[in-house]
């Protein structure tokens, strides 16, 4: 499954080990990746892309854009998708939840997979689904998530 993971600045490994998280959460869920991106970007690319493709003129700290969603067997086919993560976000919201920033993006990578499994959190039984399925994620992940602070902080 090629995934790859675009910074700026560029952080040395980081691909691998977000690779490890999006694999982690397909195989999770059952599922296969065709080609899923990953994009650290900041507060303006995402309000831009929230904008753009929600109609909602204010940033948010994950997209995930699934181009097979149309798909009838949607289900069964490999995901081909991008997922885009503000780190402006991954940042303040690492404060205000007391978690290390490394927590924090590892959570939205796994958020954005889900989404792009198919997941959504619109209702409120779709929202505790979705949670228990981030919640499950986040716990397998525990040593991928060390490698990512690892990372950052490098």
């Amino acid at each position: 499954m090629p995934t790859t993971a675009a910074t700026r600045p560029r952080t040395p490994r980081i691909g691998t080990v977000l690779r490890g998280l999006v694999g982690l959460v397909l195989k999770l869920e059952g599922r296969r990746g065709s080609e899923i991106g990953v994009v650290l970007a900041n507060d303006d690319v995402l309000r831009e892309f929230n904008r753009r493709w929600r109609g909602i003129d204010r940033a948010t700290d994950v997209i995930s854009f699934n181009y097979d969603e149309d798909q009838p067997d949607r289900a069964t086919r490999s995901i081909t998708g991008d997922i885009v993560i503000s780190m402006d976000r991954v940042r303040s919201q690492a404060r205000r939840y007391r978690v290390t920033p490394g927590q924090e993006l590892a959570r939205l990578v796994i958020h954005g997979t889900l989404h792009l499994c198919g997941h959504d959190h619109a209702r409120a039984a779709e929202r505790r689904t979705m949670r228990e399925r981030e919640r499950a994620a986040v716990r397998a992940a525990t040593r991928t998530i060390r490698s990512l602070e690892q990372v950052l902080k490098t």
